[in-house]
């Protein structure tokens, strides 16, 4: 595949998004971790951090799409780019397999739940996880038949990976993950079903005030939503990569390779862009951070603009006008 501009300025601007929103998810979420010490908040700050990662990875491939086809990129630098960009987003992936099956855990045995997921279950984890997808990006590396047998740059994913790589990772990882999230969402459902019939049951024999909502189906709910989004968001952005991926495999006649890696390619890797997203919108706590940090920010500007102004001896009024802060109340958050 011949180098692009266009596709070289497209990947920077992705890059920078999913690494700067990423950032600002995981610095918000790492402030709550040392307000609450919440052992749920490690996956999501080790979510933002995988994400953050595959954004530096992918950054590097950037220099191959902008620069000349006459000077590209070694083969064995493309295949480390390649490998360290499969381990992010292995881990990215694997991670949101942890969070759904932290919340089904907390669902299935919350009596149990915090003697179950406490620290050092989540630390070993995470480690095992991170273990896991570095050996997933780097097995095309020990194991020949998944390397391309010709090299011609620019550096990208096929042109040191064969696609049987890439079925080999769709039927061993993608498929059988895709199930196991079916299955946590099904359980769940059915377990939130359940607390709301008890709970009907409770409110009609006289044992719970009407206007009285059990905390546990607001709970139950949230956990029914959050898994949904994350098995849309997984589905939605990798599904098309891999399953072409197979038809690549299966029809060698048919060059599927330039569909895959300007289109499909970039649906999968934008996956690490929408998981801050959804966690900054849906996750109460971390919405608040995240305010908390902008008021702190322009709290900041507005003391540097008086400094300044002071400095240069400006009206009182100017200074005033230009300090002035909109801020938001919590209730609004809430909403």
């Amino acid at each position: 595949m011949e180098s692009s501009f266009p596709f070289g300025v497209i990947l920077a601007v992705l890059a920078s998004l999913i690494i700067a929103v990423n950032a600002l998810v995981a610095m918000a979420v790492l402030l709550l971790i040392h307000k609450n010490d919440g052992v749920s908040l490690c996956f999501t700050l080790n979510l933002a951090v995988a994400d953050t990662l595959l954004g530096v990875a992918i950054s590097g491939l950037v220099t191959d799409q902008l620069s000349s086809p006459a000077r590209p990129t070694q083969k064995t630098l493309c295949a480390l780019r390649m490998a360290f960009v499969t381990s992010s987003a292995a881990a990215s992936v694997l991670t949101v397999m942890l969070i759904a099956f932290d919340r089904y855990l907390a669902i299935k045995q919350p009596l149990r739940y915090f003697q179950i997921m406490n620290g050092l279950v989540a630390g070993a984890c995470i480690a095992g996880l991170w273990l896991v997808s570095y050996l997933i990006g780097f097995l095309p590396l020990g194991v020949p038949i998944f390397q391309q047998t010709t090299y011609q740059g620019p550096c990208s994913f096929f042109t040191v990976f064969h696609p049987r790589y890439v079925l080999t990772l769709s039927f061993v990882g993608f498929f059988p993950a895709l199930l196991l999230f079916v299955f946590f969402y099904c359980d769940i459902l059915k377990i939130a079903s359940m607390h709301s019939q008890q709970i009907r049951k409770m409110e009609h024999t006289g044992a719970m005030a009407g206007t009285y909502r059990h905390p546990r189906t607001s709970s139950d709910f949230k956990a029914v939503c959050t898994v949904a989004i994350l098995i849309g968001s997984f589905t939605l952005s990798w599904t098309p990569f891999l399953i072409t991926g197979i038809v690549q495999v299966a029809c060698q006649e048919c060059h599927l390779y330039l569909v895959l890696e300007r289109y499909l390619w970039l649906l999968g890797v934008g996956n690490s862009l929408l998981n801050p997203l959804i966690y900054a919108y849906w996750q109460k706590e971390v919405r608040q951070q995240l305010y908390q940090m902008t008021l702190g920010v322009k709290k900041g500007l507005a003391s540097f603009i008086l400094l300044l102004s002071a400095r240069d001896g400006g009206p009182d009024g100017s200074i005033e006008s230009s300090c002035h802060i909109a801020t938001i109340s919590h209730p609004q958050l809430d909403d």
